[in-house]
């Protein structure tokens, strides 16, 4: 009853994500921490917790699909959430520090010491706690989105100059925490962080259990943003996506629709930052940046826009292939590189890698059978 059930709700591609991602959550931690060093199955560290930062910037992918895909609202800020989730896991992360910093201040971080800080911030207070530090990181870019949403979106503010305003919005935060005296590190940022949860961030038993919690986390994020695009709320969203004034006029709030998706959306970005730092040990201003937010809307576009599957997996090559990239000789042609995927896909793939095999696989199971030809009787 149960798989019959799930078959009934989700799509052949969403039952093999989830059992993809599921195997991956149990066999690359286990091949990590079991295997020998020799074995062809064993994961190294290092790659492991290359693919933990590919799966966060998964969830972050996903989490833009719904608001984009499905709402038709192209975000392009959607890195300022991100790295709003990833400063409050680096807060939390600094304050464990405590006296084996440089300057072995118990209270301050290390940067407030050089800079001459005499007391913790009032905002600093709390994230010595990893369950508020968690909170946080959902409820910083929650409230963000939910109060520029509730602006932009009463106001009707739609199509291009929504995005130019989102993009505005990044950018204004990275100016704002690349200066010394906001309380964040400055140009620097975080980083130097030494455990979490009391165990080393740098422990391979560590590493193994963030990669498990993110493979989870991105489970939890794909089925979260199936249920809501899958209910009527999913229906009126795109209802809203296709004609957003004919939704007004049958009588739906559409602006609050909007700013549901929105802040669901903002908070899962957050997730997937807070997830991210632990794994990359640091985090700066240069995550606000806009190109950053540019490129994660690339990642939909190339897996396939509307369809949260393509979301992750268009998240998950295009970064595999710049990480082939930066790390030789073509390092400098590596935005060439990207710019030309992005031409392609919206020339060729208009609704990405996913969107189209399922487009040619309904096509191929809606094409009708033409009858078999005749065959000649042999002459008696």
């Amino acid at each position: 009853m149960i798989t019959q059930y799930l078959l009934s709700r989700f799509e052949k591609t969403g039952i093999a994500f989830i059992v993809i991602i599921a195997a991956m959550a149990i066999f690359v931690p286990l091949s990590n921490l079991l295997l020998p060093t020799s074995s062809p199955l064993h994961v190294p560290t290092h790659i492991m917790s290359l693919m933990g930062k590919y799966l966060c910037y998964a969830i972050l992918a996903i989490s833009l699909d719904l608001v984009w895909g499905y709402c038709g609202i192209l975000s392009l800020g959607h890195g300022a959430f991100f790295a709003l989730g990833g400063y409050a896991m680096g807060m939390y992360l600094m304050r464990q520090i405590g006296t084996r910093g440089v300057y072995g201040n118990p209270i301050l971080p290390d940067f407030m010491v050089f800079l001459n800080w005499k007391e913790l911030p009032w905002f600093w207070y709390g994230f010595d706690m990893f369950p508020f530090a968690i909170a946080m990181a959902l409820f910083a870019p929650g409230l963000v989105a939910f109060l520029f949403g509730w602006l932009t979106f009463r106001s009707r503010v739609t199509g291009v100059y929504l995005s130019i305003i989102t993009q505005a919005l990044t950018y204004a935060l990275m100016l704002a925490f690349f200066r010394n005296d906001m309380g964040f590190g400055g140009n620097n940022g975080l980083t130097d962080f030494k455990d979490i949860l009391g165990y080393s961030v740098q422990a391979q038993g560590t590493r193994a259990t963030l990669f498990f919690l993110t493979a989870l986390t991105l489970l939890l994020t794909y089925l979260i943003c199936r249920w809501m695009t899958i209910t009527s709320f999913g229906k009126v969203l795109v209802a809203v996506r296709d004609a957003e004034s004919r939704t007004r006029f049958l009588g739906f709030r559409v602006e609050h629709y909007k700013l549901v998706a929105f802040t669901v959306s903002a908070a899962l970005a957050g997730l997937a930052g807070a997830l991210y730092v632990p794994q990359v040990g640091i985090i700066n201003p240069g995550e606000f940046a806009p190109a950053n937010s540019i490129e994660a809307v690339v990642w939909v576009a190339v897996g396939g826009r509307g369809t949260l599957v393509g979301a992750a997996v268009g998240a998950v090559l295009v970064n595999f292939a710049k990480s082939w990239f930066t790390t030789g000789a073509l390092a400098p042609y590596w935005l060439f590189v990207l710019g030309s995927i992005f031409i392609f896909v919206t020339l060729a793939l208009p609704k990405g890698i996913v969107g189209t095999l399922k487009e040619w696989s309904t096509r191929k199971r809606a094409a009708p059978e033409l009858p078999k030809a005749p065959v000649a009787q042999p002459a008696e």
